[in-house]
C-alpha cells in the first residue's frame, strides 16, 4: 500500500503564490499611483515667480525648494521616481518659471534641460549712453539699478575696448544695438560685457583691415559710423553721407553735423529738445559747426551697415546734404556745390514754415 502524499508543501506552496499575487498588485497599484503623482497637472501660485537654482545645489534640496515655493504639489512621489529613473535627471543651475498647471514630470524635465527662465532688451540703433542708461535702469536684475547713473558708471569701464580704442573715456559707441536675452540672475556688469562682446563681434577682422587701408583707427570708424547713423533715416543713403563726411574731412571743411551739437548739449545735461543758436555756438570738442574734423569720439551706437558705410563711402563730389522737403519721408537731397544746397535749403525752411 502506497503512503499517502504530505498536503503540507501545497499549502505552503498556495500561501507563497498569494503573497506574490499581493505583492504584484501592491507593486502595480504603486506604480499606477506613482505615474498619477508624476503626471498629474497641479495647479500653483508660482507661475509668475522666479526662482533661482544655485549652482551646485543636490536634487534633495531642490526639490524640498519647490515643494516649499508651491510649484510641486507633493514632494515624495518626486523623491520615489527620481530613485527609479536617475538618468538624465542632472538639474541644471538657473533662473525658472514654471507654468500653472504643471506636471511634476514637466517640472522634473524643465530642470533637467535647463530651460531657464530668459526675458529681452532691445537697444535700437542710435541710441547714446544716456539714452541706453535709461532703458536699462528699468531691468529686474540680481543686482538692478534704478538710477541711470549707476549704468553711466559702469559704461567707464574702457578696459573692456582698451586694446581696440586705448583712447576711449567711456564704452559710448561700443554698447552695440541689438536684441538681447538675459535672466533674472544677470548682474548689470554682465549686460554690459556682453554688448561690448557682440560689437567685436560684428567689428571683423575684415572691417579692421579695411580701417586700416583707409588709414582710420578703430575710433575714428566708429566715431564717424555714430554720425552716419544719427543722420541716415533712409537706409540706401549711409554710404552716400559717408561720402560727404569724408570728402569734408580730407578738405579741412567742418562736418557742421546737427547730432553732434546735441550730444554736446546733452554732455552738459542742457539739450532743450532742439537746437538753439547758443547750442551752435557752444565751445565744445563735439561741436562740429565750429571744430574742423571728427569729434573725440562716437555719438551714439552704430549699427552694422553703419559701420560699413563709414568703411565703404559711395564715390561722389557731394560735399553737402539735407532733408529733401519735397519728400517729406527722411531722406535727403545730396548737393555738390554751396549754390544747390542753399536752394535745397531755401525749399526746406519754405516748407517748414508752411507747416508740412
Amino acid at each position: 500500500m502506497r503512503p499517502r502524499p504530505n498536503p503540507q508543501p501545497r499549502k505552503k506552496s498556495r500561501s507563497f503564490t498569494f503573497y506574490l499575487f499581493l505583492i504584484a498588485v501592491a507593486a502595480i497599484s504603486g506604480g499606477m499611483w506613482l505615474r498619477s503623482e508624476i503626471n498629474t497637472p497641479y495647479e500653483h501660485n508660482a507661475a509668475k515667480k522666479i526662482i533661482t537654482i544655485e549652482p551646485g545645489a543636490n536634487t534633495s534640496a531642490i526639490i524640498a525648494r519647490l515643494y516649499n515655493e508651491g510649484v510641486l504639489e507633493h514632494e515624495w512621489p518626486v523623491r520615489i521616481w527620481l530613485r527609479i529613473f536617475p538618468n538624465g535627471k542632472r538639474f541644471k543651475a538657473g533662473d525658472y518659471e514654471f507654468k500653472s498647471p504643471i506636471s511634476a514630470r514637466e517640472v522634473i524635465n524643465q530642470l533637467a534641460r535647463g530651460s531657464v527662465a530668459t526675458r529681452q532688451f532691445t537697444i535700437p540703433e542710435g541710441f547714446n549712453q544716456f539714452d541706453i542708461a535709461h532703458l536699462l535702469s528699468g531691468l529686474k536684475l540680481k543686482d538692478p539699478a534704478t538710477r541711470p547713473e549707476d549704468w553711466l558708471a559702469l559704461f567707464k569701464n574702457t578696459s573692456l575696448i582698451a586694446d581696440l580704442d586705448p583712447q576711449a573715456t567711456t564704452l559710448e559707441g561700443y554698447l552695440f544695438p541689438d536684441t538681447y536675452d538675459y535672466t533674472a540672475s544677470a548682474k548689470r556688469a554682465q549686460l554690459v560685457e556682453v554688448m561690448v562682446k557682440r560689437f567685436r563681434e560684428v567689428y571683423t577682422p575684415e572691417m579692421q583691415a579695411r580701417a586700416e587701408e583707409l588709414n582710420m583707427k578703430t575710433r575714428q570708424v566708429v566715431t564717424l559710423a555714430s554720425l552716419i547713423e544719427e543722420e541716415a533715416k533712409v537706409d540706401s543713403e549711409r554710404e552716400l553721407i559717408s561720402s560727404v563726411f569724408h570728402r569734408r574731412l580730407k578738405l579741412g571743411i567742418q562736418l557742421a553735423c546737427d547730432p553732434t551739437v546735441i550730444y554736446a548739449a546733452l554732455l552738459e545735461g542742457k539739450y532743450r529738445g532742439k537746437i538753439y543758436q547758443s547750442d551752435l555756438d557752444r565751445n565744445s570738442p563735439y561741436n562740429t559747426y565750429k571744430r574742423a574734423g571728427l569729434p573725440p569720439g562716437p555719438i551714439a551706437s552704430p549699427g552694422k551697415r553703419s559701420l560699413q558705410a563709414a568703411l565703404n563711402p559711395a564715390q561722389t563730389d557731394y560735399l553737402y546734404f539735407v532733408v529733401d522737403a519735397e519728400k517729406n519721408d527722411g531722406s535727403h537731397r545730396f548737393s555738390a556745390s554751396s549754390v544747390d544746397h542753399n536752394k535745397a535749403v531755401k525749399v526746406l525752411r519754405q516748407s517748414e514754415r508752411n507747416g508740412k
